[in-house]
């Protein structure tokens, strides 16, 4: 690991004071980050620590939204009351990422950030439609996420919380690397008035809509529907685990047990 200096910010205008110049980084729950800096895979001058501002903790429903703040770990959100009364598929997303070690510690602000490509909680994000609030701004999730690894984040911009709207229904199912468990191939569906919206990631370079499965689907809400819609394999990623062709195939299968999953909710 290089050697770095490191804040401890107690609130949110100290923590974006210090990070103000441009070779510092969010330091969040850390088990990507840091894992990244053991390995020389990353560095930076200094990190920010967030885990010390109760402000980015919590989670609260307004109207028709659930917000919930940026340093919410995953098994705060898999164990809260509210997120499984408002969307029990996003309680159901977080309570299968990682390891109890990682849900402890890892954050939603900066699994978001990161952007792995499999991670789990960008299909969310997408999939509900949800909107990202910085200490800048609110950027919408269609256009958050932008390349592998790369978000419409701007240097020093911190993650304050994120605006999920509540749907009429949603599931998230991912066909999981056994060893890892990130999503091979994982969607998150969801139906609200204003339509059918499906995420996927794990497929490819960062998380994407399959607008042609979410048209078969605003015809025809069926597992069948989603299932005979053929993906091209384009784009899609291939490595040790599984070709490009199988994780295009397992797209609509994936697509289909979400519909079973939330007709049965």
């Amino acid at each position: 690991m290089y050697a770095f200096d490191y804040a401890r910010p107690a609130d949110q205008a100290a923590a974006t004071s210090t990070a103000s110049s441009d070779d510092v980084r969010y330091l969040a729950g850390g088990q990507s980050l840091v894992q990244a800096m053991k390995l020389r895979l990353a560095s930076s001058e200094k990190l920010v620590d967030l885990g010390g501002i109760a402000g980015l903790k919590g989670i609260r429903r307004e109207g028709d939204k659930l917000v919930i703040g940026a340093m919410t770990t995953h098994a705060a959100v898999a164990a809260s009351a509210e997120v499984k009364a408002a969307i029990p598929a996003l309680a159901d997303l977080a309570g299968g990422i990682g390891d109890q070690m990682v849900r402890n510690m890892g954050t939603i602000g900066g699994s978001i950030a990161h952007a792995d490509p499999a991670a789990c909680y960008p299909a969310a994000v997408l999939g509900l439609g949800a909107t990202i609030q910085t200490d800048r701004r609110t950027i919408a999730g269609d256009t958050f996420f932008t390349g592998l690894y790369e978000t419409a984040l701007q240097p020093g911009e911190l993650i304050v919380a994120v605006h999920f709207p509540i749907p009429q229904r949603a599931a998230y199912v991912k066909y999981k690397q056994q060893a890892s468990r990130f999503a091979m191939v994982g969607v998150f569906l969801s139906q609200s008035a204003h339509g059918v919206r499906l995420a996927v990631t794990g497929a490819k370079s960062h998380v994407f809509r399959a607008t042609a499965i979410e048209q078969a689907l605003q015809a025809s809400f069926t597992p069948d529907a989603a299932k005979a819609v053929k993906v091209s394999s384009e784009g899609i990623n291939a490595d040790l685990h599984g070709s490009a062709q199988y994780r295009a195939a397992m797209i609509s299968v994936m697509a289909a047990r979400a519909v079973t999953a939330s007709s049965g909710r």
